[in-house]
């Protein structure tokens, strides 16, 4: 007997590690090393999402947003208010819920551009008793002859499972993302924006090193001398350097007056064009980041941008550009990956009615279709996305 990483019976038991094709073990977005940083999933996963705001506020809002969007459940009669399949969605497992579930579903596909789902346990209806989301940069594929994934290898704490897709239910679901050069897995906005990520990192450390020197080169300390030569001895310069040091930079000794001996004079200084077109290069990476994530800057508060007349445009935008694209591929690739342990197709697929931010838009839809007299009351329902009513 087989059991899950979670302690749970699962579905698909090890079995003898060999090889199914030449290919062999396909390692999930190794790309090698770029002119700007590296490129693989824990680079990117440490520089774009721990280590950088923007990239960390996107994923956030995007997986959160994407994982509170109600769910429809209907097949081609009617519609579910009650279902085993919303059942488990309800509580797929101890540890989490729905919302839960869903956020790092949604959060491995933007990192990673793949995410896994694994089917633990089975149930009286034929479901799984449980679901768990698999951390992308354990997983590998292992392809067969004819290039189809014949088996899923998850790797952690130097062991490996194996999940067989050799039968039928699949033990696990992948959902991946486009990627124009790669059969097995998906391309991440992550790696779309690695280049702008580390331009907003870099320029980040660059601001903290001038933090660290007193926040900024505010001016020149000048040596004329007696002789006009104006070069100090080495025991002078040392003890030059060691009293600013000291007495005249970082936090603390902000605003402190500076006492010049005879000999020295200050010059003051200023932010250069140059400093200030590095902070508008910050302000863009910003924007190219939010840009390949598909979230309007305002919503982020980033300055400068103007695209949206105000809030609520931007946040309708961001609802049918973003979110609700990637909910419905999502929840249409669990929905058929759950109907075949069912034995029988059901749909899953986000409702726009139901969301807050699209309101304005619904009333204005329904109102429209509700005064179209040439339309019988199936048509509207119909256009509506609703199912028919039962007997008509």
């Amino acid at each position: 007997m087989a059991f899950g990483w979670f302690g749970r019976e699962a579905k698909a038991a090890p079995v003898e590690e060999r090889k199914a094709s030449a290919a062999g073990r396909i390692v999930a977005l190794a790309g090698g090393r770029v002119v700007w940083s590296a490129r693989d999933l824990g680079s990117l996963t440490r520089g774009g999402f721990v280590g950088n705001p923007v990239g960390f506020r996107c994923v956030k809002l995007i997986a959160e947003a994407a994982a509170a969007v109600p769910v429809v459940c209907e097949d081609r009669e009617r519609r579910y208010d009650v279902h085993p399949v919303l059942e488990l969605l309800r509580r797929p497992n101890a540890g989490q819920g729905r919302a839960e579930l869903f956020e790092a579903l949604f959060g491995q596909m933007l990192l990673s551009g793949n995410g896994y789902l694994e089917a633990a346990g089975l149930s009286g209806s034929g479901l799984p008793e449980e679901l768990h989301v698999l951390r992308s940069d354990r997983m590998a594929i292992v392809p067969g002859a004819d290039g189809w994934p014949v088996a899923y290898e998850y790797a952690v704490g130097g062991r490996k499972h194996r999940f067989d897709m050799a039968g039928s239910p699949d033990p696990i679901c992948h959902v991946k993302s486009f990627h124009p050069v790669d059969d097995h897995y998906g391309l991440s906005p992550m790696q779309a924006a690695a280049v702008a990520l580390d331009v907003h990192n870099s320029a980040s450390a660059w601001s903290k090193a001038l933090l660290d020197n007193a926040a900024r080169p505010s001016g020149a300390i000048v040596y004329k001398g007696g002789d006009g030569q104006g070069v100090l001895s080495p025991d002078q310069y040392d003890r030059l350097v060691g009293e600013i040091e000291m007495n005249h930079q970082g936090a603390r000794n902000a605003g402190r007056p500076m006492l010049l001996e005879g000999g020295l004079d200050w010059k003051p200084m200023g932010f250069s064009p140059s400093d200030m077109e590095f902070h508008e290069t910050k302000m863009a990476a910003a924007r190219e980041i939010a840009l390949a994530f598909g979230v309007p800057p305002m919503l982020l508060g980033i300055p400068g941008d103007a695209t949206y007349a105000k809030y609520a445009e931007a946040h309708r935008a961001f609802y049918r550009l973003t979110v609700l694209p990637l909910a419905t591929r999502v929840l249409a690739s669990v929905a058929w990956w759950l109907s075949e342990h069912l034995g029988a197709e059901v749909e899953l697929r986000p409702d726009p009615d139901r969301v807050p931010a699209l309101a304005e838009e619904r009333d204005q839809q329904w109102k429209r279709i509700g005064e179209a007299l040439f339309l019988t009351d199936a048509e509207k329902r119909a256009l509506l996305g609703l199912p028919p009513l039962e007997g008509a």
